[in-house]
């Protein structure tokens, strides 16, 4: 053998030896603090959701999850911040079902979610009340089929916004109830909760501990729930879809999502760790007080319903004429 065989043979050797486990394999995931992304303002119900979460799930993955809300624009601009990030898992997105699969229909441009986020899996599920003014002459979702039948577009629906949830449930509702009804957007919920106490709109879709301050004063009813929970607080309220309007069904949720392109493995083990949440008492205790289930999916369950709901609402919204202005 040559000395520069030798030699080669030598310093390969040596590479070998003194070279550390980090070359030959990455560091095992996560070695740093996560970044959650929430598309919404501090202090709200996604903000207290996705605090807890993160420290039960940090707790888990043995890193710190840090919180970063990234409110306005109905969470495009959130969106798109995990879209762009490095596909590494160190980056998440916590949105409502609103923000992934409703507000991408309503751009002029719309956008296929899963094209840019790999889903992680739904954390929380929670259903809409619906409730109309105490000013109106109905107790139960049959009472107001048939008072709207009786009186063509005299009830009026009340939404914190044209795209919202609430908007689109509206839709649904006088689809599926066969009703000639209006809807009349708000710049926000305040406003339109203020009104729908005061009788100038008669109904409106929404969460139920946003609504229990006034239904407890009497100024506004709870008729219907638009879809299962395992809440005590909706045990009373009888299904819509079950009280007159056969076949209509809703309900919101949370659910984490990371860039497109993420590794399986990352996708895996946040899962893995979502899942745990299932036996995280306090956790659940603490969804309960802010009138959300506990309802854990994999990422594939989360794909098919993210799939499913866009095929439904974006159907909704095109039969409907729904645009934002």
């Amino acid at each position: 053998m040559t000395k520069r065989a030798l030699f080669g043979a030598a310093l390969c050797a040596c590479t070998a030896l003194i070279a550390p486990p980090a070359l030959a394999q990455a560091d095992p995931y996560p070695a740093k603090p996560i970044r959650v992304v929430v598309p919404f303002a501090a202090g709200g119900p996604a903000d207290v959701i996705a605090r807890e979460m993160a420290q039960s799930l940090g707790r888990d993955l043995g890193q710190s999850l840090v919180v970063e809300n990234l409110g306005g624009g109905a969470g495009v601009p959130a969106l798109n911040t995990v879209a762009r990030a490095p596909a590494d898992g160190y980056t998440l997105l916590f949105a409502a079902s609103g923000n992934v699969v409703i507000q991408p229909l309503l751009t002029r441009n719309r956008v296929d979610v899963l094209a840019q986020l790999a889903p992680v899996g739904m954390v929380t599920t929670s259903p809409h009340v619906l409730v109309v003014s105490s000013k109106l002459p109905v107790r139960t979702v049959k009472e107001l089929t048939d008072y709207a039948r009786a009186h063509p577009g005299a009830v009026n629906f009340a939404s914190a916004g044209v795209g919202g949830l609430a908007h689109l449930g509206a839709e649904m509702f006088k689809r599926a109830a066969g009703i000639d009804a209006r809807h009349v957007p708000y710049k926000g919920t305040s406003q339109a909760m203020t009104d729908l106490a005061a009788g100038e709109v008669q109904a409106m879709f929404s969460s139920l501990p946003s609504m229990k301050g006034m239904i407890d004063k009497g100024a506004i009813r709870v008729v219907g729930v638009t879809g299962p929970s395992t809440s005590a607080a909706y045990k009373d309220i009888p299904l819509i879809g079950k009280a007159g309007v056969p076949g209509f069904e809703y309900t919101t949720w949370y659910a984490l999502y990371a860039p497109a392109g993420t590794p399986a493995p990352v996708i895996a083990r946040l899962g893995k760790a979502l899942s745990g949440l299932a036996a995280d008492k306090a956790f659940d205790s603490r969804l309960e007080a802010q009138g959300v289930d506990l309802h854990v999916t994999s990422a594939r369950e989360l794909g098919d319903i993210t799939r499913k709901e866009s095929a439904g609402w974006d159907k909704l919204i095109r039969e409907s004429g729904i645009e934002l202005n």
